[in-house]
């Protein structure tokens, strides 16, 4: 996993670079190495030979031999005055295979001679061409074996190559960790604010502060910050027009609702005896008509929060009673409407907004009697419960599909009737809710639906402190 990482990648990268520097190097310094390893075998040779000259015929062949082994040679040959003379001499165990001139040798031909050394393996009598030091003569010959020379080679640049990734490693990893200090960690610090934006862009403390010394990371986080503020803007932007719309949305289903009950009423103004009203009622019945319309065509928009209910002590039976004589002027004979709630019912809450709730959940229930073409019945209770009060609104239609329940109380899902707008239950739910109720499903099935919503006495924390200790002490 490292591996894929950018820094990991980096570090790779980094010490293979190094280590291929590395061996650029290597290459010349063997090259300079035997060199050098030759030229110490000339200088050993030359001592050797003018020790031989200068003592004559003194020494015995064992110092010869000695001398020579010392020189690990086996003949050296001086050139004084134009004159060749072998002044050591050794038998040759095999034939001189190649011939080196170390006097002025070029860098190219070193590494060509080096890498030719070591890539042969044997051993081979080599014969060495250089020039004597201190001007001892014109030049200096001797012939050696190469196997050891071979081998100081291969140890001097094992010794390099240790060196070398040494080196590579520790150069690698300070690149690292300045890099990652450097570029690594103000990216991953851009990535982090992209994560934490991305699951909130609608908070403008999440919006990028450019930090970075780098131009170019700076560049970026400045860009990233203007995108994110057009970004959280247009956010806020959509959401006051969603609200907007949902509020719109909200007030044109109850208003059209209301507007259709005065449709019904106003279509029996067609028919009075006096001649100004009959003339009055189409016009009248056009503009409540066009208004329906109009308030079906704002149905699209989507949910927003209903102010918080004002309440107050009202009687309960006769908010019951308008309910079921609206429906009943909306209904086409065959839904029949029954209350059952004690006179004497006293209940604290939003009469406008209870009546909103009642008035969603019976005309629900009467246009799934309607729909199936059978008669059925329409039945509001209410009753006290410890806490609080209960509100019953249950039917005989067919019961919801399964789909439907699913989604139940979800705004513009929960629609079971073709051509509902799935606001009704939603609405209904979320009164209740600001009443610190709530509205729940009891049954569904083929005998029928019923729903009930609780009423508590007190709103516990459902709006600000100081308002629920007023209605809770009253």
């Amino acid at each position: 996993m490292f591996l894929k990482t950018l820094s990991g990648r980096f570090l790779i990268l980094t010490a293979l670079f190094v280590l291929l520097a590395e061996v650029l190097i290597l290459l010349p310094s063997v090259a300079r190495f035997r060199e050098d390893y030759i030229r110490s075998r000339l200088e050993r040779a030359q001592i050797a030979s003018l020790s031989l000259l200068a003592a004559g015929d003194a020494i015995d062949k064992s110092v010869e031999r000695e001398l020579l082994a010392n020189a690990e040679v086996y003949n050296v040959v001086l050139r004084r005055d134009a004159v060749r003379q072998l002044v050591l001499s050794s038998p040759i165990p095999q034939p001189i295979a190649a011939t080196y001139d170390m006097r002025d040798p070029s860098i190219g031909t070193l590494i060509h001679d080096a890498i030719t050394t070591l890539l042969t393996p044997e051993n081979r009598i080599i014969r060495v061409i250089g020039d004597p030091v201190k001007q001892a003569g014109m030049l200096i010959e001797a012939t050696m074996d190469s196997g050891p020379m071979r081998q100081a080679m291969i140890t001097y640049a094992l010794q390099v190559l240790t060196l070398s990734a040494t080196i590579a490693v520790l150069t690698a990893l300070l690149l690292f960790y300045a890099v990652r200090r450097v570029l690594l960690l103000p990216i991953r610090r851009v990535v982090d604010h992209m994560t934490a934006y991305a699951e909130a862009p609608e908070d403008a403390r999440l919006v990028i502060v450019p930090q970075s010394g780098v131009v170019e990371l700076h560049d970026a986080e400045v860009a990233f910050q203007a995108m994110q503020m057009q970004v959280t803007g247009a956010l806020k932007q959509k959401d006051r027009l969603a609200q907007l719309g949902g509020a719109v949305a909200r007030i044109s289903h109850d208003l059209r609702n209301i507007l259709t009950t005065a449709q019904l009423m106003t279509d029996r103004l067609e028919g009075s005896s006096d001649p100004a009203v009959a003339r009055a009622a189409p016009k009248l019945v056009g503009s409540i008509s066009r208004a329906v319309t109009l308030c079906e065509s704002t149905l699209a928009f989507g949910k927003a929060e209903e102010p918080p209910p004002s309440l107050a002590l009202f009687k309960l039976r006769p908010l019951v009673d308008e309910v079921a004589e609206a429906e009943r002027l909306s209904s086409t004979g065959a839904v029949e409407f029954l209350t059952d709630v004690p006179g004497g019912l006293t209940v604290r809450a939003d009469r406008e907004q209870i009546y909103r709730v009642l008035s969603n959940l019976a005309r629900n229930a009467r246009q799934a009697i309607e729909a199936t073409g059978i008669p059925g019945t329409v039945e509001i209770g209410a009753g006290e419960e410890d806490g609080g009060w209960w509100v019953r609104v249950g039917d005989t239609g067919p019961g919801l599909p399964q789909k439907t329940r699913e989604r139940l109380f979800q705004a513009f899902q929960s629609g079971a009737r073709k051509g509902g707008t799935g606001l009704g239950l939603a609405i209904a739910a979320e009164l209740v809710r600001a009443h610190g109720g709530r509205l729940e499903l009891v049954r569904s099935d083929e005998d029928g639906t019923e729903f009930m919503a609780h009423l508590p006495r007190a709103l516990d924390g459902a709006f600000e402190d100081g308002q629920s200790r007023t209605w809770a002490q009253t």
